[in-house]
């Protein structure tokens, strides 16, 4: 009688990262009820629920309108009332802030997940952005409102508005990975996560027009990606004759590009001492 032969196991460099790749699409379904999940807490046991994606947006629009418009007579962009050009802002940059939040924490608030069973950890700060995307288009319906109040109509440049969305969440991504890789380790990222969100609200255009930026300034002023994406969503909103700001733009896509990159690489490095410092 022949013995079956033995199973042979063999070694290949590079398999191991080909084999991750390929295990993301494998565990699509935690993907799937890690967002779901995160979608039903955020506004569980609240009384006005999904709602506060509206309110949040609208008061602040308030405050901006009445700050930069009314008290500093800060001039508006291609004639669009004040209130849509602080909220054609604000939609991306809640949209980024949020998800940088979220995307920075995702690992210390899934310690229990990650110490216990494989997965691949890149899914956890993915499906924390689904989230606020979720946000981010129930906030746009404020947007809607507010274009119909005011009889404005925007230009056909508004089909590009998912490509700057996308620059968005990229941002957010890129940013998110090196502060939850850091996070995990030193946990004082925690104070400096709300220090530099709040600090980029007021060193980004939304509460005003980039117009009012000397040209000198305009392209140093455009490392700060969200510049970029912000005047973009601006363009592809706004009905008037202004071109996009092509430098600031490609700057602020490279940039992006650059810590989406240079962000997967090194959570990959680190990723496997998740586990064991969590």
């Amino acid at each position: 009688m022949q013995r079956s032969p033995k199973p042979r196991f063999v070694i290949e460099p590079g398999r191991t990262e080909q084999q991750y790749w390929r295990d993301l699409w494998q565990y699509r379904e935690l993907f799937y009820f890690l967002s779901w999940r995160d979608i039903l807490v955020r506004y569980k046991q609240t009384a006005i629920g999904i709602a506060w994606a509206i309110i949040r947006p609208f008061l602040t629009m308030i405050v901006f309108t009445v700050i930069f418009s009314n008290l500093a007579n800060l001039p508006t962009q291609g004639g669009a009332p004040y209130p849509i050009l602080v909220l054609a802002a604000l939609l991306p940059w809640q949209f980024f802030a949020s998800s940088l939040a979220q995307t920075s924490n995702s690992l210390v608030s899934n310690a229990n997940l990650i110490s216990k069973i494989y997965f691949p950890r890149l899914i956890v700060p993915t499906s924390a952005i689904v989230v606020n995307f979720v946000d981010f288009l129930v906030s746009g319906l404020l947007l809607l409102a507010l274009m119909i109040w005011y009889q404005y109509v925007p230009s056909w440049r508004i089909i590009t508005l998912p490509f700057f969305t996308l620059m968005a969440a990229m941002a957010a991504f890129g940013f998110g990975l090196w502060f939850a890789s850091i996070y995990v380790r030193f946990r004082d990222v925690a104070q400096v996560i709300p220090f530099v969100i709040q600090l980029g609200q007021y060193v980004s255009p939304v509460g005003y027009s980039i117009e009012i930026i000397p040209e000198r300034w305009r392209l140093l002023y455009s490392l700060n990606p969200m510049v970029g994406v912000i005047d973009g969503f601006r363009w592809a909103i706004l009905d008037d004759d202004r071109a996009l700001y092509l430098p600031g733009f490609v700057l602020a896509l490279v940039i992006i590009l650059l810590f989406v990159w240079t962000g997967i690489y090194y959570f990959r490095g680190v990723e496997r001492t998740f586990a064991d410092i969590i």
